[in-house]
């Protein structure tokens, strides 16, 4: 179907140097957008031609506009965002510092919010629609052990993605989500024992683990014509981690 392509797009990922990200700006690319990739140092990852990248620290409070300025000097018919960038800290509730706190909220709440701000003068200044997709998780509407601080981060972008479909809908932007479940990432590799994975195996309703170009139809899909009559949504991707309660035996 024609309406699912993104031919004559250009879309800019954060966090789009492995994992989650990476795979999403592939994605996005086979289904015929520009892309502007995006990494906190280089080197840039193998992209495809007519591709950037961009280095931007997005904890530095003036990192975001930076961003979206650079992303629109680098392809100015910029129109689609990807907010994918975040990152976990957690050690246990107790243990939690400030530092760890601060660090958490800043990356994953703070920064997407005001990457999706910046995106969103940049298209009222040229009177140009577009579409957001931020990367929230399972985890912002189910807890896990020793998740405190990322877990509310998460939580937090389900709301900021209601929130900016409301805030933008003047404006013929929309806003959506995606939520991952269990993916196979750098972000989670310490935590994924044999043990676990056979838990979560017998938990995931598709019987595996995600792998993150799992991720990237989805946004693909809430990004294109298809989802037009789509805002304010989060879609999940997790294998139907979240439908049951309890682990096969």
């Amino acid at each position: 179907m024609e309406t699912f392509s993104l031919q004559d797009h250009t879309a800019l990922v954060t966090g789009s140097s492995q994992g989650i990200g990476l795979a999403i700006a592939q994605g996005i690319h086979d289904a015929g957008a520009r892309l502007i990739y995006h990494g906190k140092e280089d080197p840039a990852p193998e992209m495809p031609e007519g591709s950037d990248w961009l280095v931007e620290d997005l904890l530095d409070p003036a990192g975001p506009e930076r961003l979206i300025k650079a992303a629109f000097a680098a392809q100015p018919e910029l129109d689609l965002l990807v907010c994918n960038a975040g990152g976990f800290f957690d050690v246990p509730f107790l243990e939690v510092e400030p530092e760890v706190w601060d660090r958490t909220m800043n990356l994953n709440v703070k920064a997407n919010y005001f990457v999706a701000q910046a995106f969103a003068r940049e298209l009222a200044e040229r009177g140009r629609t577009g579409s957001i997709v931020l990367t929230c998780s399972t985890n912002g509407f189910q807890s896990e052990d020793d998740t405190t601080a990322y877990d509310t981060s998460k939580g937090a972008l389900v709301m900021m993605t209601r929130t900016l479909a409301q805030a933008l809908a003047p404006q013929s932007i929309r806003v959506n989500a995606i939520a991952p479940g269990l993916i196979r990432t750098t972000l989670n590799a310490s935590m994924r024992t044999d043990e676990i994975e056979a838990h979560y195996n017998k938990k995931i309703l598709l019987g595996r683990l995600g792998e993150s170009e799992d991720c990237a139809g989805a946004v693909v899909f809430l990004l294109s014509e298809a989802a037009k009559y789509i805002t304010g949504q989060i879609l999940v991707v997790d294998g139907g981690l979240t439908v049951g309660q309890i682990a096969r035996m």
